[in-house]
């Protein structure tokens, strides 16, 4: 949200004052804060203190690398939830220091130190390395304060103000040449600087400036992070009202935020996530492919055999089978029930389903909405199970399904009820106006945050029953903290080059938000893919972390796509090569997933600024990543199969190919669909399944394939199970000899890639 008119002048209808002062400054009683009382007027004398407005700024010492700053006005309003659920497995120790020099009043956590210019009428305060190696941003000359809409005649008037939207906003400075990303999955430019975001979950499509997701935290490429402490609508102007300013503005009394200190964006990551949560461990069974109904079509389970058993005669192995909307009853969404009429047994059919061996897994689409013509609506309504109105009625709307409420997750016995509706599946297989169970929440702040509180009851409950290392749902709407609850996909994108760049560009933004696991819907949702818009979103789709085939009327089987083609370049055949490839490169997927759940880093799709933070160009690049830290893909998103994607510096090496190319540069290439620009990183160690290989799950250090390209002495890999336990690690030691191999079967092959 915008509050100027240029630099000069207010927007019309709006009022803003700054902090000009820093009157006091005040230690806390425990050492780990300070306290500044800042008037929006230099104060000179006793009598300036009359009828002025001030603010209140709090710098604390969170832990290592970290300092929290808040904002307040009116100190006085209430401070209702939700609140992010931060330090989910415990705080850090960590100690401050506060010290006065010439320079000024200096906070210190860690690595990471905050100082007051020393100047009252100076209001200066810079965050900065403590050893003084690097300066990160600033709260400069009219950059925090507050603002009034419409704008009042005074900013102390007696009269009554609650006709009056009241913002708290502070703008941090912006380095010459420096960059902004993130803040959840933003389908638009990676870079943020010159976008105006709001960050309010909505269901608006990859191609528009809307979010499924939106997570209130950004990174810089000058090596720090800012988290935005708040569930609620925040605004932002990333170098759009200011051109060297972030401003971050809320409605309300108070705006609290996190500067943290990496000096990597990696150790950036590690520390927002310890804050907010890291993913918990994913099946191997996942990485398979996923095979859906699509939204709208048609199907039964004639149909659903027909799918599984054509796939499985194309040879491709489908390990999820997903059911969507239409196995419920019409109006009936979502009571958990399937359509007897076209699923007159559901139990035995996916018993059926699961003998046959053509799938191992099921799932099915749910959401947290509730149908009036469901007969335990009426069970939902007398219970208070359900949303209302503040003045007692059930808060409905006819969009999505006629007289639909929603579930109250606020209140604990609707989530035990919505739990053991889930429950019972598993044996088979609005912001105002509103007033929830929990009266002490915010309805708006509740918008963002019922996505969280939703994912976790649907994942707390699959851990419940199937234990954590099984547990997995497939969702679209998320916040800060719901990459504690994987994993997440695209949403709505159509069967476009476009539309699979711009979700490419949201996977990107995501992942540096702390979310390591992300899937697309191959093909595009909206529409009907050409065959080669289709083949080249399965190259993409299968190289992602998770790869589902989805679409909204249409199906995704390839065989539709193409009419069936039986030749070597056909939709069929290319899904069937693509899958085998990430059969092939799990002992390295599944290996580099479990790292990531340990540093908070996103596996695929990584953006090229995390492995490479030093090289400039790698924090604008948008169409190609990383998978985990050694393999690099570039997606092809022209019909000519020519594509331009950039390797930094080092030997890379074709995996297809073997050839080796070096960069730093660009590079043009052209492709057929059997392949796309895939390079592995030198000094890599890259354990593959055997040739043929076509499932997901198997001996990972049984019959496999270990690379080595262009390595040194120690290279390293560490080897895990199809569990995700550890099995070792293979090193080349001084005398380039691979230590480590007695956990491989002894039919494992060892290849040496070299420039000779």
């Amino acid at each position: 949200m915008k509050f100027r008119d240029g630099m000069w002048l207010p927007i019309e209808g709006k009022r803003t004052e700054y902090a000009e002062d820093i009157y006091t400054i005040t230690k806390r009683p425990d050492g780990r804060a300070l306290s500044l009382l800042c008037p929006t007027k230099q104060v000179r004398s006793r009598g300036d203190t009359l009828n002025l407005p001030t603010v209140t700024i709090d710098i604390e010492a969170v832990f290592d690398g970290v300092l929290s700053v808040e904002t307040t006005h009116w100190a006085g309003a209430a401070h209702k939830g939700p609140h992010f659920d931060l330090f989910p497995t415990g705080k850090p120790e960590n100690d401050a220091t506060i010290f006065v020099s010439h320079k000024g009043t200096t906070i210190a956590s860690g690595s990471l130190s905050a100082t007051v210019h020393p100047d009252q009428h100076t209001f200066d305060i810079r965050f900065h390395a403590t050893d003084g190696s690097k300066q990160l941003t600033s709260l400069l000359n009219r950059s925090v304060g507050f603002a009034y809409s419409p704008a009042p005649s005074s900013p102390v008037q007696l009269d009554d103000m609650r006709s009056f939207e009241h913002y708290v906003f502070t703008q941090t400075t912006l380095s010459v040449g420096e960059t902004v990303h993130g803040l959840g999955e933003r389908f638009g430019a990676f870079n943020k600087v010159g976008q105006s975001i709001s960050l309010w979950n909505a269901d608006g499509g990859t191609s528009s400036e809307q979010a499924y997701k939106n997570v209130p935290f950004w990174l810089s490429n000058r090596g720090y992070g800012i988290f935005i402490d708040t569930p609620d609508r925040v605004e932002l102007e990333v170098g759009s009202e200011r051109s060297c300013r972030v401003q971050t503005s809320v409605k309300g009394q108070r705006l609290k935020w996190y500067l943290i200190y990496g000096p990597s964006p990696k150790e950036v990551i590690f520390k927002y996530t310890t804050l907010t949560g890291r993913a918990g461990r994913v099946p191997s069974w996942s990485f398979g492919l996923w095979l859906s109904t699509s939204f709208t079509t048609s199907y039964d389970e004639k149909t659903v055999s027909s799918f599984l058993e054509g796939m499985k005669a194309r040879d491709i192995p489908v390990e999820v089978f997903h059911y969507d909307c239409f196995w419920l009853k019409a109006f009936h969404w979502c009571d958990f029930e399937f359509d007897t009429e076209m699923f007159p047994d559901p139990k035995s059919m996916i018993s059926r389903i699961k003998a046959s061996g053509l799938v191992k897994k099921v799932c099915v689409w749910t959401n947290p909405y509730l149908g009036q013509a469901s007969p335990i609506f009426r069970m939902a309504v007398e219970k208070g199970y359900l949303l209302k109105r503040k003045n007692g009625d059930i808060w409905q709307t006819d969009l999505w399904q006629a007289g639909m409420g929603i579930i109250d997750f606020t209140n604990p016995e609707a989530t035990k009820w919505f739990v053991s509706c889930m429950e019972r599946l598993f044996d088979i297989v609005p912001t105002c106006d509103v007033q929830w169970y929990d009266e002490s929440v915010d309805p708006s702040k509740m918008h963002n945050y019922y996505s969280f509180i939703y994912n976790k009851a649907v994942y707390e409950a699959l851990q419940k029953r199937y234990g954590d290392e099984e547990a997995v749902l497939f969702a679209r709407s998320s916040t800060a903290g719901s990459q504690r609850f994987p994993l997440t996909w695209g949403g709505d994108c159509e069967s476009t080059p476009e539309a699979m760049a711009e979700s490419l560009r949201g996977a990107l933004s995501l992942g540096l938000c702390g979310f390591s696991f992300w899937s697309v819907d191959i093909g595009g949702f909206e529409g009907s893919p050409p065959p080669w818009i289709y083949k080249r979103w399965v190259a993409f789709g299968l190289l992602t972390s998770h790869s589902r085939l989805h679409g909204s009327n249409s199906y995704r089987v390839p065989w539709t796509i193409d009419n069936d083609d039986q030749g070597e370049q056909s939709c069929a055949k290319t899904l069937s090569r693509w899958t085998a490839l990430k059969a092939r490169l799990m002992p390295y997927l599944y290996a580099q997933a479990i790292e990531a759940i340990t540093s908070g880093l996103p596996l695929s799709v990584r953006a090229m600024c995390l492995e490479f933070p030093e090289d400039p160009t790698s924090w604008y690049l948008d169409r190609q990543f990383m998978i985990g830290s050694k393999l690099l893909v570039a997606p092809i998103f022209e019909e000519s199969g020519e594509v331009e994607f950039y390797l930094p510096e080092g030997r890379w090496t074709n995996f297809f190919t073997g050839e080796v190319k070096s960069g730093p540069r660009w590079v043009k290439e052209s492709h057929n669909f059997d392949t796309l620009p895939f390079y592995v990183r030198e000094n890599t160690i890259l354990v593959l399944g055997k040739e043929g290989e076509r499932r997901t799950v198997y001996n990972y250090v049984g019959d496999v394939e270990v690379r080595l390209y262009h390595t040194s002495v120690g290279a390293k890999v560490h080897l895990v199970d199809s569990d995700g336990n550890s099995r070792g690690t293979l090193e080349l030691d001084s005398n380039n000899i691979l230590m480590g191999q007695g956990v491989l079967h002894e039919n494992s092959k060892i290849s040496i890639i070299t420039d000779e």
